[in-house]
């Protein structure tokens, strides 16, 4: 009784110290994002109650000043975009080396697996030159083709789950005169649900924090995405971090509605791809 007594005390002390890791550093921009100029300017600490809870000028000054609305406008086109495009080409390409039998198959799936684990930054030059002889430079189609066409871990989910689907169904339909792209549309596809929701959460987590792809291949202002325009506060609003962390905000907000209203969609999903 004693040792489990122990274990369990153990236990409950690391999920506080995870959860004062995780939470600690929001509660400091939060916290930050709702003091004046002059409360910074004091040197107050980042875990300082500020005088005005209801302080909410930084956050409009964030919003206008750093084009939020466009941002987050340019972020929604992409996001459409790239999920749908993502769900399509995943779950059709996962049915077609499931489903189909087709000289080099094994060869096509470790190449998907090689090209998963090449780093990005080492074709990053040849994939310039690609998007920019397309006339994509620039221009919000230029993310959308590559976040579209670089989601390996999306196939090899959506496989996970074909493969869970008896080939059955498949022959039954083909005894009713379906072709291919019916059975795809009408049986496989509506039973990858629990795989749509995993790939459109995890994608568009990852499509919205990404900051790499919009600041390499859209520079121009009027393109900024959510992340590209946060990080064009250190010019103006260098020294203002109460600007900052109300950006900050701004820009977690949207994700953590998300999280919070999905997650169990995202837990299910990865444990029925993995038990199946």
């Amino acid at each position: 009784m004693t040792r489990r007594a122990v274990a369990r005390a153990l236990v409950y002390l690391s999920l506080i110290a995870a959860t004062v890791v995780v939470l600690l550093p929001l509660a400091a921009v939060l916290l930050t994002s709702l003091k004046s100029e002059r409360e910074m300017a004091d040197g107050s600490g980042a875990l300082a109650l500020p005088e005005d809870l209801l302080n909410f000028h930084n956050y409009v000054t964030a919003f206008q000043d750093g084009r939020m609305l466009s941002a987050f406008a340019n972020t929604a086109v992409i996001l459409l975009f790239a999920i749908g495009g993502t769900v399509l080409i995943g779950s059709m390409t996962a049915y077609a080396i499931d489903r189909f039998t087709f000289r080099f198959r094994k060869l096509v799936v470790a190449l998907f697996l090689v090209a998963a684990l090449v780093p990005g930054v080492t074709t990053q030059v040849a994939t310039f030159q690609i998007v920019n002889s397309f006339g994509m430079f620039d221009s919000l189609w230029a993310p959308i083709a590559l976040y579209m066409g670089t989601d390996i871990v999306s196939i090899y989910i959506f496989l996970q789950f074909v493969r869970s689907i008896p080939t059955s169904l498949d022959e039954a339909a083909r005894l009713d005169g379906a072709n291919a792209f019916t059975i795809y549309r009408k049986i496989i596809f509506p039973l990858l649900k629990p795989a749509v929701a995993t790939v459109v959460i995890v994608k568009g987590i990852t499509t919205y924090n990404d900051f790499y792809i919009p600041f390499l291949y859209m520079p121009s202002e009027d393109l900024g995405v959510i992340s590209t325009s946060l990080f064009r506060f250190k010019g103006p609003f260098g020294a203002h971090w109460e600007t900052i962390s109300a950006g900050a905000i701004l820009v977690i907000l949207p994700t953590l509605i998300v999280f919070l209203c999905l997650q169990r969609y995202i837990y299910n999903g990865f444990t029925r791809g993995a038990t199946r």
